[in-house]
């Protein structure tokens, strides 16, 4: 099964617990979508986009549990990147992990993510 992943701010994520769905972080909502990255591109989205920020998740979702609301769509150097139009289904979140900084001040990701 593919997953998508999702790097969020811990705070706005217990925020999504706690109300029991998710619907984006601040630049989603602008862009009118949610917007995922496959394990080949997580980590350069981390260092655009998240470059030194602190408790930071990362979201393992499972993508066929997003239906037709995922599309993969022409973005950043012409690689499709995931997107979802709607909400995220926390039932469809299959791990969360911390993404600390490590000593060179990049995201440390967990074994495997993104592959070697």
């Amino acid at each position: 099964m593919p997953f998508v992943y999702k790097i969020c701010p811990r705070a706005l994520w217990r925020e999504a617990e706690g109300a029991g769905r998710f619907a984006g972080a601040p630049v989603d909502l602008a862009d009118g979508f949610i917007h995922f990255s496959t394990a080949a591109q997580v980590a350069e989205t981390a260092a655009r986009h998240f470059a030194g920020q602190e408790d930071l998740l990362l979201l393992a979702v499972e993508a066929d549990a997003l239906g037709d609301a995922l599309r993969y769509e022409t973005s950043r150097g012409g690689d499709l990147f995931p997107h979802l139009y709607g909400d995220l289904p926390l039932t469809a979140v299959v791990a969360v992990e911390e993404l600390p900084l490590g000593p060179d001040g990049g995201h440390v990701f967990p074994e495997g993510i993104p592959p070697q």
